[in-house]
């Protein structure tokens, strides 16, 4: 997907108890799994489309909406 939109990806992988820790909750990171796409939360705790994620990629860089 990344090789479609001039974007940078970042993958942060713990065990899962990890996310549930004070300090992570600091950070003000959503918990595993997630995507997040600038600032925006697409999804927190549970999966999500291929779909939903071009879309918000494609929102974020101002770019229309895929055609259905």
């Amino acid at each position: 997907m990344d090789a479609d939109y001039p974007i940078d990806i970042e993958t942060i992988s713990k065990p899962r108890v990890e996310y549930r820790t004070d300090e992570w909750a600091e950070t003000e990171l959503p918990c595993a799994p997630a995507i997040m796409i600038g600032e925006e939360v697409v999804t927190e705790g549970s999966d999500v489309t291929k779909e939903k994620v071009v879309a918000e990629i494609r929102k974020q860089l101002g770019m229309p909406p895929l055609e259905s």
